[in-house]
């Protein structure tokens, strides 16, 4: 009977001692697989983390501007004036009329749309006796969408080579014109800090803005001189070249004024400059910007059917 008991005893110590071991084992188990699944979970987010960081740091070189830290600190109080080309683009849209007047040589007036998401364009010229067609009568309407310019002529569609390159030309300048200031940041811009210069009872400070060609994909970029006003922290005048008109270094001169319209900078009133033979600079016309509106709700297929 004692032996009977011990048996019996033993039996139910090993048994006991089996529960405790497999519930040791299985509480184990689940410590194994929730490191494995913790190391796991760091694992991919560790790469998550750094993919993220290798795409950033190439978004970064991609769009990353040479600067100093002066001009940097000009260009960034300019921005938290205007609020930068956030700020435009969520405008979504503009029309406006633009007046090119070139003095003697006559006007360009047209009626100018944009759309900012894929820089679309479209204007139409009921006087155009410069930049489009000049000696032409009629109505010019010049699209830019999705890189594709079109050109009519009183609904008559021109094919000429010279005249869809000034186009092509047109739509871009006048998108950059109107956009300027709050393009300052784009990719491939590069600045350097010239110092201060006394223009009338101002000292501005003057930053030299390039391109890099690579960024840009272009043969030849326009150079600027841009002057900024300490107490505005704007750019109320600048110098620029105008490669397309083979003037390949930054002497032409322009001033600006500019309206505040539903909180957007608008540069509306240009005058354009060219040095003289006398060391100073003759005015060579005026470019406004009137009647100015914002979300007017275009869509690119609209600007294709003229």
């Amino acid at each position: 009977m004692f032996i009977f008991s011990s048996v019996k005893n033993r039996i139910k110590c090993n048994f006991i001692f089996f529960c405790f071991f497999c519930k040791f084992l299985n509480i184990w188990r689940q410590t194994i697989d929730i490191i494995k699944k913790h190391f796991i979970l760091n694992l991919k987010l560790k790469k998550t983390i750094t993919s993220t960081l290798i795409a950033f740091t190439l978004v970064l070189s991609i769009n990353a501007q040479k600067t100093d830290a002066k001009s940097a600190e000009l260009l960034d109080a300019m921005e938290a004036v205007n609020g930068g080309y956030n700020a435009l683009s969520a405008k979504k849209d503009v029309q406006f009329n633009y007046v090119y007047d070139n003095f003697d040589k006559g006007k360009d007036v047209s009626t100018e749309r944009f759309i900012f998401d894929g820089e679309h364009s479209w204007a139409s010229y009921k006087q155009h006796d410069i930049n489009v067609l000049p000696g032409k009568e009629g109505v010019v309407i010049q699209t830019l969408v999705d890189n594709k310019p079109t050109l009519t002529l009183n609904g008559t569609e021109i094919t000429d080579a010279k005249a869809i390159g000034g186009t092509v030309f047109l739509r871009k300048v006048n998108t950059y014109w109107f956009a300027m200031m709050y393009k300052l940041k784009n990719p491939g811009t590069n600045y350097k800090y010239l110092g201060t210069e006394k223009v009338g009872d101002i000292t501005y400070d003057k930053v030299s803005l390039t391109y890099d060609g690579g960024v840009t994909k272009k043969e030849q970029n326009d150079e600027y001189i841009l002057y900024f006003n300490p107490e505005t922290h704007l750019v109320d005048q600048f110098f620029f070249s105008l490669p397309a008109w083979k003037i390949n270094k930054p002497i032409l001169k322009m001033t600006i004024k500019y309206e505040v319209i539903e909180g957007i900078y608008v540069s509306t009133v240009r005058k354009g400059f060219m040095p003289n033979k006398k060391g100073g600079f003759s005015p060579i016309g005026v470019f406004t910007f009137s009647d100015v509106k914002f979300n007017n709700g275009f869509k690119k297929e609209g600007f294709l059917k003229n």
